[in-house]
């Protein structure tokens, strides 16, 4: 069920918490790297980063925009106050502000040798005004108390102006492990994640506040990374390339249908006849070898004309269009997957027990999730001794129905949440948000960094569903992680909105064009 058992070491991946990331740090300054210059070094990558930026954005500035710094008491502001120095020295009118007169010792040295060089400190920080653009040094990782008084007078302030911010590491007011405002937070246009990425910027809650988020890489060691994480860090980002190697691809040259895959699909209703057509046409995107929908009686007709490659199961049903049960002679045996959910309406309790017959893996969503939910197995909580213990099964929740299905659960953000309901369920755990986090029984999360608005529409799930089980039959077939499968779905489900938004908006991303996009992703094998 791990995600992976060793990954190929990849800094772009990892995602830490405040206290991983101090130990890690402690680890540097203990076997000898100076504070100062680990400052430096920082500091020297983000001004290199900002001269780079502003060359790029020259059309929207000034040949010489005036940058004003914010600097903060601790450490965060020592980074700002050197990329302050180096940008002055390059030639670029520089003014700082304090809000706070404290400061830790090398921030004061920093701060001495800026005053020395003539960069003028602002009296007051409506003087900020005349900026072209702030950098918000004032605080960094590791925050946990509320901005008040003045300091949250100053950032309310900030947010209504026009000038675009720019942080450092996580915008100012914001958590760092799960993107709560502590109050008020600044909201940046950029943020600069310092060496390893931070829980709080992949968090729902933050996205309006950490604008474009861009890793600043300062070479930390390996060892000290996997002294404090481990080989294989629990929490990490899906990335382009690891989704892609996850997939079942290349295909073997000698092969046929069933060697990738049978998926059986249980879906729709008289009232949702096009949720089951949405979850097939996901599944058939995945490339998956076979496709049984198992449907009422009545939709036959209608799926066959929208789907002719696939199987259609006639279900009995019931008198408003459910499906009653599934045919007394199926045999599930024959699957490598089964999804059930969309469409299904609750009507349909023997369904889940039915699906459960035979050790498949089970992808449950919509209203397979409110049967389980409403299952008194699952409503006994009794892991140990449990029906679902015994199967592969994989939960894809939107927030409504993670809480039907883990009233008892409360963690301070989604992907904690999804990471504690994956241990005590045995399930493989894809909580729904803007940013998805999967999340397996051992503890493991991966989030998908980039999605669209695109995809809050009716259908969307449907087709992640089908993407799901496509691949997951595909990936049984041919003994691929389940996990690795399940997160290279959601990349490509995301992917796919983000491709046809290109074309057609974020508000032309209909369900069935998010299918027929699906394909493009991918590109052309060579």
């Amino acid at each position: 069920m791990s995600i992976e058992k060793s990954i190929e070491f990849n800094r772009d991946r990892i995602i830490v918490n405040a206290s991983d990331m101090a130990a890690i740090e402690t680890r540097l300054f203990d076997a000898g790297f100076p504070v100062a210059a680990l400052m430096e070094k920082v500091a020297g990558r983000i001004a290199q980063w900002l001269s780079q930026w502003l060359q790029q954005t020259a059309n929207e500035y000034p040949n010489r925009p005036q940058i004003g710094v914010l600097v903060g008491p601790g450490h965060n502001g020592g980074d700002a106050l050197v990329v302050a120095r180096e940008l002055w020295l390059q030639g670029y009118p520089i003014c700082l502000y304090r809000p706070l007169d404290k400061a830790k010792s090398l921030t004061q040295a920093h701060l001495n040798y800026a005053q020395s060089l003539g960069i003028p400190i602002l009296d007051t920080y409506d003087d900020l005004k005349s900026c072209h653009l702030i950098l918000d040094g004032l605080f960094g990782f590791g925050q946990t108390r509320p901005l008040e008084g003045d300091l949250a007078q100053l950032v309310t302030w900030l947010n209504q102006q026009p000038q675009p911010c720019i942080s450092i590491d996580i915008p100012s007011g914001l958590h760092t492990d799960t993107g709560e405002v502590l109050g008020v937070a600044l909201r940046a246009e950029v943020t600069l994640c310092l060496g390893l990425w931070k829980r709080g910027l992949l968090c729902d809650r933050a996205l309006e506040y950490v604008g474009q988020v861009q890793r600043i890489d300062f070479d930390i060691p390996q060892a000290d990374i996997e002294a404090v994480l481990g080989p294989s860090p629990a929490w990490q980002r899906i990335t382009s390339d690891w989704a892609k190697q996850a997939l079942p691809l290349p295909r073997a040259q000698s092969t046929h249908k069933y060697q990738q895959g049978h998926l059986l699909l249980i879906a729709g209703s008289g009232q949702y006849a096009g949720a089951a057509i949405l979850a097939a046409l996901g599944a058939r995107a995945s490339g998956v070898g076979m496709v049984t929908l198992a449907v009422p009686e009545s939709l036959k007709p209608l799926l066959n004309a929208q789907l002719p490659e696939a199987l259609v199961l006639s279900c009995p049903e019931t008198p408003d269009g459910a499906i009653a049960q599934l045919p007394s002679d199926i045999d599930l045996s024959r699957y490598d997957a089964i999804a059930l959910g969309p469409g299904l309406t609750q009507n349909s309790p023997s369904l889940l027990q039915q699906s459960l017959q035979h050790r498949a893996p089970l992808i449950l969503d919509a209203d397979g999730l409110n049967l389980l939910a409403a299952a008194s197995d699952w409503q006994q909580g009794q892991p140990e001794t449990t029906f679902w213990r015994n199967h592969p099964l994989i939960l894809t929740p939107h927030p409504g129905e993670f809480r039907r299905l883990f009233p008892n659960l409360s963690q301070p953000s989604p992907p904690e949440a999804a990471q504690q309901a994956a241990k005590q369920s045995g399930a493989i755990l894809v909580l729904k948000g803007a940013r998805v986090a999967i999340a397996t029984p051992e503890g493991q999360v991966h989030m998908n960094p980039h999605s669209t608005p695109a995809l809050a529409r009716g259908g969307s799930g449907d087709v992640l569903t089908g993407l799901i089980g496509g691949l997951v039959a595909t990936g049984a077939r041919q003994q691929h992680p389940l996990p690795s499968l399940v997160a290279a779905a959601v990349w490509w489900h995301a992917q796919g909105a983000l491709q046809a938004q290109k074309q057609r908006s974020s508000l032309g991303v209909d369900a069935s064009t998010l299918a027929q996009t699906l394909p493009d992703v991918l590109g052309r094998e060579p």
